[in-house]
């Protein structure tokens, strides 16, 4: 029961984490928006941020990093009605938070060096030229193709697999798992961004909302329910 108890409590807390400081990046780097600015524009407003910026964007990428303990702690609450299903739903879990970190991490360990070569007033022109091709670069592929697009299917498809169990164990409420299914579809719309559909990257953004209620709801349901005792 206690064991339950403290699943249920990261349930609730990981979410408000990843919110806390994904509204906190907005406020202070205009995140997610800034991503669609030019290079120059970002590496000046993050150097702008200073070190709060590096440590917050450091706390964004754990965020992500505590995926791979959920996974693993809700894996425990599903595995005895669906063992099989349960392993490949935890695999995914933690491939969602290590691809999403791996993403996140530039910021922090990449992106303040290329910032302070770019506006060095000693950099030369063919440096300075280097150094824009490195973000971008790191950018398109950490960014869009890691971060992004794998973390939104990995993501997705994790969310789906644990609504598929919900409706095979009485712990669960059903809508509930059709609640985290709509909210998992709505966040893999964010992979059509990249090809040019406009409305995916709304449609991400407040899936991820969605989804993060939704497992502040999991947490909640789990603090309220007991855990069925087998009697001989």
């Amino acid at each position: 029961m206690n064991s339950r108890r403290w699943i249920a409590i990261f349930l609730i807390i990981v979410p408000l984490a990843f919110n806390a400081v994904f509204f906190a990046l907005g406020s202070t780097f205009n995140y997610p928006d800034i991503l669609r600015e030019p290079t120059d524009t970002i590496l000046r407003q993050f150097a702008e941020g200073g070190d709060s910026l590096i440590t917050l964007w450091y706390l964004f990428a754990l965020t992500a990093l505590l995926a791979i303990p959920l996974a693993l702690m809700l894996y425990g609450i599903f595995a005895e009605t669906t063992p099989q299903l349960s392993l490949v739903t935890t695999i995914v879990g933690v491939l969602s938070g290590l691809v999403q970190a791996f993403g996140l991490f530039r910021w922090t360990f990449l992106v303040p060096f290329l910032s302070t070569t770019y506006l060095d007033p000693s950099t030369d022109e063919a440096t300075h030229a280097a150094t824009v091709m490195v973000f971008e670069a790191a950018h398109r592929y950490l960014g869009i193709a890691v971060g992004e697009h794998m973390g939104y299917f990995f993501t997705g498809s994790w969310t789906i697999l644990l609504s598929v169990m919900m409706f095979r164990t009485a712990t669960f409420p059903n809508w509930l798992g059709w609640v985290g299914i709509l909210s998992a579809v709505g966040v893999m719309m964010g992979l059509l961004e990249p090809a040019g559909w406009q409305p995916a990257g709304l449609i991400n953004a407040l899936s991820y909302i969605v989804w993060s209620l939704w497992l502040i709801g999991m947490g909640i349901t789990l603090l309220l329910s007991r855990p069925t005792v087998q009697t001989s």
